[in-house]
């Protein structure tokens, strides 16, 4: 029985997932978690190169992607995703799902455009609240110099004169 949220729960149930992760145990994992939430379509791909192609394919509207697959990484996977000029869909929100929840992957994935972190285990909840996030109330997309990505939720919550320089300062956090 899908978890119930007002006004949320018909956006979670049109979205179409796409689950990149090199484990078969794990995607199940998550199709099982996406299907009782209500997702009605998910996209599984077993590494980062499939996973690409199936997002020109198939145009998802979200992709939960593992941070550790061999050849193509997770990290390596957004940076080719948040390239305008060379990939056709540079915006679609990525939530990276990982056991590797070390400060400086968190780091990384903020400063490679990534909407949102989850670690290994996740909660049906936790997941939820995650697409609810990216689905219902996606923050801006910004290029600021190299980055391209979701603006910074401190951007999100605060005009500043100079949000290129506000960016910078949010990233020299490491």
């Amino acid at each position: 029985m899908p978890i119930e949220v007002t006004g949320s729960s018909l956006r979670i149930a049109q979205a179409k997932v796409l689950v990149v992760d090199d484990e078969a145990y794990m995607r199940k994992v998550v199709r099982t978690m996406l299907t009782g939430i209500g997702v009605r379509t998910v996209y599984e791909a077993y590494d980062g190169p499939k996973g690409l192609d199936m997002i020109r394919s198939v145009g998802p509207d979200v992709v939960i992607l593992d941070w550790e697959m061999p050849g193509l990484d997770g990290a390596g996977f957004v940076r080719m995703v948040r390239s305008p000029q060379t990939f056709p869909y540079p915006d679609v929100p990525i939530i990276m799902l990982t056991g590797h929840g070390e400060r400086s992957r968190v780091i990384e994935a903020i400063q490679i455009g990534v909407n949102e972190f989850l670690l290994k285990p996740v909660s049906s909840k936790a997941l939820q609240d995650r697409l609810i996030s990216v689905l219902v109330n996606p923050r801006p997309v910004v290029k600021s110099g190299s980055y391209y990505g979701p603006a910074p939720r401190k951007l999100v919550s605060s005009v500043h004169a100079d949000n290129d320089q506000a960016i910078q300062n949010l990233f020299m956090l490491n």
